[in-house]
């Protein structure tokens, strides 16, 4: 195997943004945040919309995330409203 072609893999936090819902994994995805896990170490954080916790086929139920469209984030972000 060559050298110094692989990309560094690591573990991760991977955070479901809409449901809070956390687990640790291996990436090859890096992050500039961390944060502190269960186990006491600190580990890059991944940020997610959708995972096993808030996905309607592993869930079993639809969930409506109410985030908004493009229009929305932007009048949002600039306190258009």
């Amino acid at each position: 195997m060559k050298q110094e072609i692989h990309p560094n893999y690591q573990k991760v936090v991977f955070l479901d943004t809409s449901t809070g819902f956390k687990f640790l994994s291996g990436s090859t995805k890096g992050s500039n945040e961390t944060i502190e896990w269960e186990d006491g170490n600190t580990y890059p954080l991944l940020k997610v919309e959708i995972s096993a916790d808030s996905h309607p086929f592993y869930t079993g139920k639809q969930k409506l995330n109410d985030v908004g469209g493009r229009v929305d984030k932007f009048k949002k972000k600039y306190n258009m409203q």
